[in-house]
């Protein structure tokens, strides 16, 4: 009996109840969406730097801890509001209500802690940085409500307006506040470069909504993959994963041969077309945040090689 009683109590045992918890968490957050919020936050922030000189590594991070805590809540409420809607079941990819993974109370805690997290790294950037606080604050809500209102709420996804949300949410609202928390101004003219990213991030949502369908419809809910049927699903895919390159093979020829470096991604992008087209699409979402990423990292260390003077718009 002692020796049981010591057993319970031995901390070993705990640290793997904590790995355990901390495992099922993560796994609800989709960490594999996060390159989403990543590579705007990371774009913004070296425009800002092209253009004014302005960069710190303090505000760089508050600002991703800040779009991450965001980008999460939301997928929670993505999560918790498909279950309640019964959309969810065990052929979908998010399976963490369905599986019990989670239960609907702790999703409903961990969504609002990080959307509480989001606010407290929003108040800190009010204070350290030079942009106007009604500024931040208006950009930062409008980003919020965005990763709210997708299912939450309205439910802009169940009305096939999901992509104009994810468009605008990781798309201008996201470069604006790393733009403005680090140069402390706004610069409307630096949103055109998060064109390529958003492509590529819509294409996320739209493979993923091609994928599901079939469920979708048997819920009863639209989406622009349920609007277009397969074969203009399949176009609006191949628009979104390709557009990108294009426009970036035209900033090699007009800007800097810097700009090649993003374009060398383009093989994978064939091969994610080749599986889509096979209609093999389980894993495509997850390629495109992949490829998302790399393309990303790439297309952020082309816009910093370049000479200032040749960055359309920026001066």
């Amino acid at each position: 009996m002692m020796q049981q009683a010591k057993s319970t109590e031995d901390p070993t045992c705990h640290l793997d109840q904590l790995k355990e918890h901390f495992s099922r968490y993560l796994i609800a957050l989709r960490p594999w969406s996060f390159t989403a919020s990543f590579t705007p936050v990371a774009l913004g922030s070296v425009l800002a730097f092209k253009a004014f000189g302005s960069f710190s590594i303090v505000i760089f991070l508050i600002t991703l801890l800040t779009a991450l805590s965001v980008h999460a809540a939301g997928n929670l409420v993505n999560t918790y509001v498909d279950y309640q809607r019964g959309i969810d079941n065990k052929s979908s990819d998010d399976r963490t209500l369905v599986d019990k993974i989670l239960n609907p109370e702790e999703i409903q805690w961990l969504a609002m802690v990080l959307y509480s997290v989001g606010i407290v790294g929003f108040l800190c950037l009010s204070f350290i940085s030079d942009a106007p606080m009604e500024h931040l604050a208006l950009i930062f809500f409008c980003g919020l409500s965005g990763s709210f209102l997708y299912t939450g709420g309205l439910g802009f996804k169940y009305m096939a307006l999901g992509d104009v949300i994810v468009f605008l949410t990781f798309g201008p609202v996201s470069v604006m506040f790393a733009f403005l928390g680090q140069a402390g101004r706004i610069s409307f003219t630096s949103l055109l470069y998060a064109i390529p990213l958003v492509l590529h991030i819509i294409g996320i949502l739209h493979a993923n909504n091609t994928r599901d369908m079939d469920s979708d419809k048997k819920a009863n809910i639209f989406t622009v993959a349920i609007l277009l049927g397969w074969t203009g699903s399949y176009l609006v895919f191949t628009i979104l994963i390709f557009l990108p390159y294009l426009m970036l093979f035209q900033c090699v020829l007009h800007v800097s041969w810097w700009m090649i470096l993003p374009v060398l991604t383009v093989q994978e992008a064939f091969n994610i077309e080749r599986q889509f087209r096979a209609r093999q699409l389980n894993k495509i979402p997850h390629k495109v945040a992949k490829l998302n990423f790399q393309m990303g990292i790439l297309y952020v260390l082309a816009v910093f090689l370049t000479d200032t003077k040749l960055l359309p718009t920026l001066l």
